[in-house]
């Protein structure tokens, strides 16, 4: 068993301080939400390092928005899609949950739709078309998906199922005190440096279009759905079908999809090089 290093989960605490005769504070900053910032900053890095390839459709100067537009994408589907798919009988209980962040809830699955949603306003803005931007976004994503993923590391939350393997873990909230899975850090390593490294790789080249999101969808699903067999479900939701978990469930749709969209990327692509060929060869 290794040891559970025990991080303070607040990185930064301000005390009481008085501002007008007003009391205010104490402020505890998380290290999971400064963890949300460094995702953003990354993101605006290496979106503006894209920009500047010859087959990027934005420039340097509008990856600021690009960014912007997607954080508030990622943090409002996050929150709504968590209290959708994982906690939806508390919300009609008390519906005023829904803004209770502070309590932690946050759904990659509902992110990825605030993501979407979000872009497509930001290419009615830009007048760009849609598939072109999400293309653009996908690689930039799995660097803030590993960042979280160390960030509920450090809060010692969303921990594996019990195992006897020698690297397993005793996380201090939990109340079995069993020897888990640090399954946090499999998803940090998977849904962020490995398919950080594959999306980076794959469009380094011209792809054709939707084949880079396409490749997102696929590679996330395959990688969350094989690691939630180690993660602990939710205790109030437990296992569908007597095995399968809700992130399981949710995951599969993209993985169809992806294969789906990435071979019509394909198909067509190898349509538009034959009409090509057929034109050049009749001139």
């Amino acid at each position: 068993m290794l040891h559970y290093p025990d991080i303070d989960p607040v990185a930064v605490s301000i005390g009481t301080f008085e501002i007008f005769g007003k009391t205010f504070g104490p402020i505890n900053v998380h290290w999971y939400g400064l963890m949300y910032l460094f995702a953003f900053a990354a993101a605006w890095g290496l979106g503006a390092y894209r920009a500047k390839k010859p087959h990027s459709p934005l420039k340097p100067d509008q990856v600021e928005d690009l960014v912007f537009y997607g954080a508030l994408g990622i943090v409002i589907g996050a929150r709504i899609g968590y209290i959708l798919f994982y906690n939806f009988g508390a919300f009609l209980d008390s519906p005023s949950i829904l803004f209770k962040v502070w309590e932690g809830g946050m759904s990659f699955h509902g992110g990825l739709i605030g993501v979407l949603v979000a872009m497509s306003f930001y290419a009615k803005k830009t007048k760009k078309h849609f598939i072109d931007i999400m293309d653009f976004v996908a690689p930039l994503v799995p660097i803030g998906l590993g960042l979280g993923r160390i960030g509920n590391f450090i809060g010692g939350e969303l921990w594996g199922r019990a195992t006897t393997v020698p690297w397993g873990m005793k996380f201090p909230k939990d109340e079995l005190h069993l020897i888990r899975h640090p399954s946090q850090l499999y998803q940090s390593f998977f849904e962020g440096l490995m398919l950080f490294l594959i999306l980076f790789w794959f469009s380094r080249n011209p792809r054709p279009r939707a084949a880079v999101s396409s490749l997102f969808l696929i590679c996330y699903g395959f990688f969350r759905f094989i690691v939630e067999f180690v993660r602990e479900p939710d205790a109030h939701i437990g296992y569908m079908f007597g095995w399968m978990t809700r992130g399981q469930l949710l995951s599969l749709p993209m993985i169809v999809i992806g294969l789906f969209i990435f071979y019509m990327a394909y198909s067509s692509q190898k349509a538009k090089d034959i009409e090509a060929a057929q034109a050049q060869a009749k001139k």
